[in-house]
């Protein structure tokens, strides 16, 4: 911080002042970017990972279906659920008692 003050003062204010600005803007949307994007890579995994399209993670950021998304994770079967019960009625396994607690 004290390098930048200094450039501050060798280049004048005005000028040293808009150098400074410019770059804790460029800053500020580089940490943003990258911050979207983690959300990106994250919700498409939770989504990926519950049985749904991982394309639905990016309505998490729509303010209303970002609500009700939540909700269905939170409250609606998972289509992952869903496949895995089929397969042990298949195979003739019932579901444990554990898998009953989380219903």
């Amino acid at each position: 911080m004290h390098a930048v003050l200094s450039i501050l003062a060798l280049r004048g204010s005005d000028e040293g002042l808009l150098i400074f600005t410019g770059g804790m803007i460029l800053l500020w949307i580089i940490f943003v970017a990258a911050m979207v994007a983690l959300s990106i890579v994250i919700w498409w995994k939770i989504f990926a990972k519950a049985g749904y399209s991982g394309a639905l993670g990016l309505l998490m950021f729509v303010p209303i279906a970002n609500l009700v998304m939540m909700l269905v994770l939170a409250f609606g079967e998972w289509p992952i659920h869903r496949e895995m019960a089929q397969l042990r009625a298949a195979s003739g396994i019932g579901p444990s008692e554990r898998w009953r607690e989380f219903r």
